[in-house]
């Protein structure tokens, strides 16, 4: 990550992030004279003498929850840049930054994946500036607000884990001052993601709707950072009891933040949904499955929901167009129960060879689909399990994870499960299976240049 923000910074981002009532603060607005001018306070800046507080505390949580919305479906996150590089989506604009995500030939200056990784490490520093200012200054706060933090430091050091390449830095900021982190594997993010997971789940012993909600987030975290680390039968542990009816879930408004997803696909234009790209991507668009609704621009279903353009942003077609999020201000879950019976069902799978009932059992909670019948080979049930996981996960940020899992669990070739062949707009699709870390972390004196240690699978 670039230069740090100092602590009065960051807090200052967070507490812009919240309402100046939750600081208990009243705005002015004077001027009557130039003296007045030379004497208005700053907005910009933050004494730390104002998080001294418990409701300080408190408004640092909240903006530290609003800058997780941002990372995730409030911005273009790795929700939608990792999809564009895996198969979800196809690049719909003449960006060179997202087109060479979608041909898999992504440089470290990638100005677009760099701004991702910054609301990935604001989200993650302001969640561990709120566990501090909880513990100081309102340490009678329910424990699920500090648990919640852990939520937030676990899901986005999980995220990156399954996105970029070996050479990941997590630095800090301690008293002021950047705390520059050293390169690590994915596989030590891995294992710092489930320590963040595991420390939040032990804080909560309440029964509350909050306590529930999100001791089950942290429970599926577990299970899927669980499952990265090839511990599927102990993944499967972590999710027990979870509600397969449960949603962690993302909020947006024409106010405050727009959904991401309408967008850049229902309104830029600038994505559009995959459809077998590359040979080996899976037909999103054109499968008919309830799960991931979508509509041709310009057809009555598209018009329905307001999308009445028949080309992308680009001028080509088709543009294919994403219902599950129809509205600028549609909620999306980024975490589910029904993640928890997928995580069930891939242990049933390394276990026994099947996962046929515990899929069926996931599929009848979705009106209009069948029940699937057993694969012939071990090859396809592996295939079944993974079509059926991007189907329900569509557009959440796991598409990447899954696909590097293919290739280095269950030993299947790269050129078997990212797009291959002829990209859609010339050339050929490139050979990444990670997302480099950005130029910016030369800065980063620890890392001494050398941003990717490996960028395999």
């Amino acid at each position: 990550m670039k230069a740090y923000k100092t602590r009065q910074s960051m807090l200052a981002r967070a507490r812009r992030a919240t309402t100046a009532a939750a600081l208990g603060v009243s705005a002015m607005v004077l001027a009557c004279s130039p003296s007045d001018v030379l004497e208005v306070e700053d907005p910009d800046i933050i004494n730390p003498s104002n998080v001294q507080s418990a409701a300080g505390a408190q408004a640092v949580r909240l903006g530290a929850l609003a800058r997780f919305n941002a990372a995730t479906s409030g911005a273009e996150s790795l929700f939608l840049l990792g999809g564009l590089f895996a198969d979800e989506w196809v690049n719909g604009d003449s960006f060179i930054a997202r087109q060479e995500v979608d041909q898999r030939v992504i440089t470290p200056q990638n100005n677009f994946l760099t701004t991702a990784n910054r609301v990935l490490h604001r989200a993650r520093l302001s969640a561990d500036q709120a566990i501090e200012l909880l513990g100081q200054y309102d340490p009678n706060a329910p424990r699920w607000q500090v648990a919640e933090m852990y939520f937030v430091k676990a899901f986005t050091k999980n995220l990156m884990a399954e996105h970029y390449c070996d050479g990941l830095v997590f630095s800090t900021v301690v008293d002021g001052r950047e705390q520059f982190g050293s390169p690590i594997t994915t596989t030590a993010a891995y294992e710092e993601a489930l320590a963040h997971a595991t420390e939040g789940l032990a804080l909560i012993t309440g029964s509350t709707a909050d306590d529930v909600r999100v001791r089950s987030a942290l429970q599926v975290m577990r299970g899927r950072i669980l499952l990265n680390l090839n511990r599927h039968a102990d993944a499967a542990t972590a999710v027990n009891g979870v509600a397969t009816n449960f949603r962690y879930t993302m909020r947006h408004s024409t106010t405050t933040a727009d959904n991401a997803f309408w967008t850049f696909n229902n309104n830029a234009r600038r994505y559009s949904v995959g459809n077998s790209e590359g040979t080996n991507g899976l037909n999103f668009a054109t499968a008919n499955d309830p799960r991931v609704p979508v509509c041709v621009g310009g057809t009555p279903a598209c018009t329905a929901i307001g999308v009445t353009q028949t080309r992308r942003d680009d001028l080509s077609q088709p543009l294919h167009i994403q219902m599950l999020w129809p509205t600028r201000d549609a909620s999306i879950a980024i975490v589910t129960g029904i993640e928890a019976r997928l995580i069930e069902a891939e242990a049933q799978l390394k276990a026994s060879g099947s996962a046929l009932a515990a899929l069926n059992a996931a599929r009848a909670t979705v009106t209009g689909l069948a029940p699937l019948t057993e694969a012939a080979t071990p090859a396809a049930r592996v295939d079944q399990l993974f079509r059926e996981r991007a189907f329900w996960l569509f557009g959440t940020g796991h598409r990447v994870g899954d696909m590097r899992r293919l290739i280095r669990q269950y030993n299947r070739a790269e050129n078997t499960v990212f797009p291959t062949g002829a990209w859609h707009k010339g050339g050929n699709y490139g050979t990444d299976v990670t997302v480099p870390v950005p130029l910016d972390e030369q800065n980063n004196p620890n890392a001494s240049g050398q941003l990717c240690l490996a960028r395999t699978a």
